[in-house]
C-alpha cells in the first residue's frame, strides 16, 4: 500500500515542526513547506520520510509547484496541514497598509491558496485539511489588528471550506492555538507577560508545541471521520474565560 502523505506548511520550527514529527510517527510521509530555507533544510536533512519544499504559501505560481512537487514525490496528498504564518504586532495607527498585507498575505491568503491548489487530489484521497488560527481570531487583544483579524478569517475560512468540500468526502477543520512555549515566545514574553498569561489561562500554563500537534493530528486522522467545520481551541481554557478577573477566580 502507498504511504499517507501529508503537507505540512511552515514546518522548519514550532508547531509545523511537532506536527511533521507527531505524523513520521504515525508512519505518514511528508512534504515540509517552508519558506525559510537555511531553517528547513537541516531539519529536512534529520529526517526520514520528508521531502523539503522551499516555497512561499502567499504566491500561487509558488503553491501550484507545492502540489505538483507533492504529488511527483509521494503520489497523493491525504492530510494539508496550513500553519504557515507571520506574526506583526502594534497598534491600529501604527498598522500601515504594507504590514496589514504581509500578515494577511500569508496568513490568510495562503490558506485560500493551498487548499484551492490541493483540492482535486484531496478529492481522490478523501483527505482532511487542518487549518491553524489563534487564540487571537477568537478573542480580541491590543496590538493585533492585523494578526487577530487574520486569524478570525481563517476561522470563517475554514467553515466556507468545510461546508463545500464536505460533498467530496473532504474534511477541513482549524486548531486556534493558545499561548504555546516556542522558542521565539519565550524570547520575548517578559515575566510580567508569563505570569499574566498564567492567571487568566485555566491550566495556568503555556500550552507544548507537542499538545497543538496532537491536535491538529487528530483533527487529520480518521478518528475525527465525522468532524468537519469545527475550531478547535487549544488553549488551556483561555477561551473560556473570556473578560472574566482573574483575581475573582481566586
Amino acid at each position: 500500500m502507498q504511504a499517507k502523505v501529508a503537507i505540512v506548511t511552515g514546518a522548519a520550527r514550532g508547531i509545523g515542526l511537532a506536527t511533521t514529527d507527531l505524523f513520521l510517527e504515525r508512519g505518514v510521509k511528508v512534504a515540509m513547506v517552508d519558506r525559510d530555507v537555511e531553517a528547513l533544510a537541516p531539519e529536512a536533512k534529520a529526517r526520514e520520510n520528508v521531502l523539503a519544499l522551499p516555497h512561499d504559501v502567499s504566491d500561487p505560481e509558488a503553491v501550484a509547484a507545492m502540489v505538483r512537487d507533492t504529488l511527483d514525490w509521494g503520489g497523493r496528498i491525504d492530510t494539508l496541514i496550513n500553519n504557515a504564518g507571520v506574526a506583526e504586532f502594534g497598534p491600529i495607527e501604527e498598522t500601515d497598509f504594507a504590514k496589514w498585507r504581509r500578515v494577511m498575505e500569508t496568513n490568510l491568503d495562503g490558506v485560500f491558496l493551498c487548499v484551492q491548489a490541493a483540492t482535486e487530489a484531496l478529492k481522490a484521497s478523501k483527505g482532511s485539511v487542518v487549518n491553524i488560527a489563534s487564540i487571537s481570531g477568537l478573542r480580541a487583544s491590543t496590538l493585533r489588528v492585523a494578526y487577530g483579524t487574520s486569524k478570525a478569517a481563517v476561522i470563517q475560512l475554514t467553515k466556507q471550506q468545510a461546508a463545500e468540500l464536505g460533498e467530496y468526502g473532504i474534511r477541513v477543520n482549524c486548531v486556534a492555538p493558545g499561548p504555546v512555549r516556542t522558542k521565539l515566545a519565550m524570547a520575548v514574553h517578559t515575566q510580567e507577560i508569563i505570569d499574566a498569561y498564567h492567571d487568566a489561562i485555566p491550566l495556568n500554563r503555556y500550552g507544548s508545541e507537542r499538545e497543538i500537534a496532537e491536535a491538529i493530528v487528530f483533527l487529520a486522522s480518521d478518528a475525527a471521520s465525522y468532524v468537519t467545520g469545527q475550531v478547535i481551541a487549544a488553549d488551556g481554557g483561555f477561551d473560556s474565560t473570556g473578560v472574566g478577573l482573574p483575581a475573582l477566580r481566586k
